[in-house]
């Protein structure tokens, strides 16, 4: 048999046991119950969002260049405003996904700020005018980066469309209802000079049948036609999640906006309650003097 002093120390161990897993139950519990769920979802749309409009842009950017050079504009000097645009494009987008990744977490973190404050409402934490003004500045900044987005989001399907035409312009050569002589298909063409992207002195400038169908066919067409789509679903990702960051961010203002004025509201009420007990108090004192 175990001797009473066994027993006594396996029954602390199992008791200090027990009441540890209780203090990280509860722990877990008190943070899940201020953890901002919204902001959470908004967070990794976001980043979502951004983390595939940034890195099929750049490929697609990478591989929409050396079409151009192999086809279309042989020359060099003739594209290369073009050559430095779309690297300043990519450079761009390098501080894009920079920003955006701090910008998510501040505002995951704001949301964290504002539920404890929410969660908080009837205690002793009390919001200030720095918080309330930090945070309607979040929701300006937010407003005025969706709407950059949504142009972003339009400017991103502009690619698309272009790929789209030639994708479309492969697909008629390739129809059976056509001739199947060269002469016809010859006539079939995609000048990339009438959208404005090489100017008119390029050469060739201009592609037509067989040539045309080598590059739909080519591996770069293909890769940068899928890129600029997910680029495009990427872009309206993040435009959803700007909705959403604004929603919640509104919501959170007025919410800290409440508790300032509750938290007045309780002052001015404590306030008078202490003059109504000095008063009561005093008139006593008086009633027991006159006594």
């Amino acid at each position: 048999m175990c001797s009473p002093s066994l027993w006594k120390l396996g029954r602390r161990i199992a008791m200090s046991s027990a009441r540890r897993k209780e203090v990280a139950w509860t722990a877990a519990l008190s943070v899940s119950g201020v953890s901002p769920y919204a902001s959470l979802v908004a967070t990794i749309l976001c980043f979502s969002g951004v983390a595939l409009f940034c890195g099929c842009g750049h490929v697609a950017l990478t591989g929409t260049l050396t079409i151009l050079e192999t086809h279309f504009s042989k020359v060099t000097a003739n594209h290369a405003m073009l050559t430095d645009i779309i690297q300043l494009l990519q450079y761009v987008i390098y501080g894009i996904a920079s920003f955006f990744f701090l910008y998510g977490i501040i505002l995951l973190a704001e949301g964290f700020y504002t539920t404890s404050a929410v969660k908080e409402l009837h205690s002793e934490f009390k919001t200030t005018i720095c918080g309330r003004c930090i945070s309607a500045m979040f929701v300006f900044l937010t407003y005025i980066l969706g709407i950059a987005w949504l142009g972003v989001f339009g400017f991103s399907a502009v690619p698309v469309f272009l790929f789209y035409n030639m994708w479309s312009t492969c697909a008629a050569m390739r129809a059976p209802t056509l001739p199947t002589n060269l002469p016809a298909n010859e006539s079939i063409c995609v000048d990339m000079r009438q959208y404005g992207i090489i100017p008119w002195n390029s050469t060739p400038g201009v592609v037509c049948g067989s040539a045309l169908l080598d590059i739909c066919n080519s591996s770069e067409f293909y890769l940068s036609y899928h890129l600029y789509i997910v680029a495009c679903a990427g872009a309206g990702a993040t435009v959803i999640a700007l909705i959403h960051y604004l929603m919640i961010l509104s919501a959170n203002w007025a919410y800290l906006k409440d508790a300032s004025h509750m938290h007045a509201y309780q002052d001015i009420k404590h306030k008078e309650e202490r003059e109504l007990q000095d008063i009561q108090s005093r008139s006593k004192e008086c009633l027991n003097s006159y006594s």
